[in-house]
């Protein structure tokens, strides 16, 4: 059995690595979820795999082929309950059946109502051991891997993010317009990793006529590593240059134009969505239900107060992620990062449940689910 980790033997508890794996193919493989698997035999990983794009494989399968005879007797850790019914792959169930495993440990359910816990009834009936077994945080980094696809079930719309970053008194700019850097560089690391994992990046016309941003997810070392998928350009009126850096960039544009303006696309990779206006811009309903008809998980709005604020009005926003450096900007004439007219009263205020802060450097890291009233 040759070990295809790079742990080798093992020091930690096999269903961390099945998570990293996962994680590292989240923004990749919509619409599927990003599921991580491993096989362990003898304290040791013999096999691994994440969720492939689609028609490729899914993780269960990557592992087990790379475990080969060895799983036989083998314990196999996935991060999702593994699928149990015939899609564009055979059903993950009867690979694990028929390869031997003795024993499966997932931490969470599939939230896809054609699984949601058929796949452990059908490896129990097979004789195949089954353990839900983790601790708190292993299941919370479950749930928040296939956060987005569960949400998509349900609504049939992608997770909604907003980021933002700013300073302890809540500017993301001076009065003169500079906000480079209001954060940390650990901060914008986490920022693209975010990218990473999301299929739709959000903004506005503003934010490309300000700063020229090319929206990509890069690596350490700068290069870029063609995600997310789609970029989303919210421009009503139709301003966005063909010199825009991020036409230079590989990867489909989303142009979101109002319904009377002439455009034509820049580059290939340009997609026109033409938008009936809403108060005068392009409706964002329009937007968000162009990504769900693409079967998207997850979009993430980096943009200026404006938009942001837009979408908070509309109550399109699910999850908010912001970035709070230690520094006091100051100064009336100072923007904020949500625009618009805002809440009336505190009691009116976007909420936010499940909170998480995180320090990152000096900087503090907060994330939240809007509490949607009834």
């Amino acid at each position: 059995m040759r070990d295809v980790s790079p742990w080798g033997i093992l020091n930690n508890n096999p269903l961390d690595r099945a998570l990293e794996l996962a994680a590292q193919a989240k923004g990749g493989v919509t619409p599927r979820p990003a599921v991580g698997a491993v096989v362990v035999r003898d304290d040791k990983i013999i096999g691994e795999g994440a969720t492939e794009p689609t028609p490729g494989n899914h993780a269960e399968t990557i592992a087990l082929n790379q475990a080969g005879d060895g799983a036989k007797g083998a314990t196999l850790y996935c991060s999702l309950e593994p699928h149990s019914f015939q899609g564009v792959t055979a059903p993950c169930t009867d690979a694990i059946i028929n390869s031997g495993i003795r024993k499966v440990v997932s931490p969470i359910e599939d939230p896809n109502p054609r699984v949601s816990g058929n796949g452990f009834r059908q490896l129990r009936s097979a004789g195949v051991e089954i353990s839900q077994e983790s601790n708190a945080e292993q299941k919370l980094q479950a749930e928040i891997l296939v956060e987005g696809f569960a949400h998509y079930l349900k609504t049939r719309h992608p997770l909604v993010t907003l980021k933002i970053a700013t300073s302890l008194d809540g500017k993301n700019a001076t009065r003169t317009g500079n906000s480079q850097w209001i954060t940390n560089e650990q901060s914008r690391s986490r920022v693209h990793e975010m990218r990473r994992q999301t299929d739709a990046l959000i903004t506005g016309i503003g934010t490309i006529l300000a700063d020229d941003p090319r929206l990509t997810s890069r690596e350490p070392s700068g290069s870029s590593n063609g995600r997310p998928r789609l970029r989303v350009v919210i421009d009503s009126n139709g301003r966005m240059p063909s010199t825009a850096a991020l036409l230079s960039e590989p990867g489909e544009i989303l142009w979101a134009v109002a319904e009377d303006v002439e455009v034509r696309p820049p580059t290939d990779s340009v997609t026109i969505l033409k938008s009936s206006r809403c108060l005068g811009k392009v409706d964002l309903a329009v937007v968000v239900g162009e990504l769900g008809t693409r079967r998207l998980h997850h979009a993430l709005i980096e943009a200026g107060g404006d938009l942001a604020g837009a979408f908070n009005a509309n109550n399109m926003i699910d999850k908010v992620a912001a970035f709070i450096a230690p520094r006091l900007i100051g100064g009336v004439e100072a923007t904020g990062p949500v625009g618009g007219k805002g809440a009336e009263s505190i009691t009116d205020a976007l909420s936010l449940e499940r909170v998480t802060h995180e320090p990152l450097g000096s900087d503090i890291l907060i994330e939240g689910y809007v509490r949607k009233l009834n």
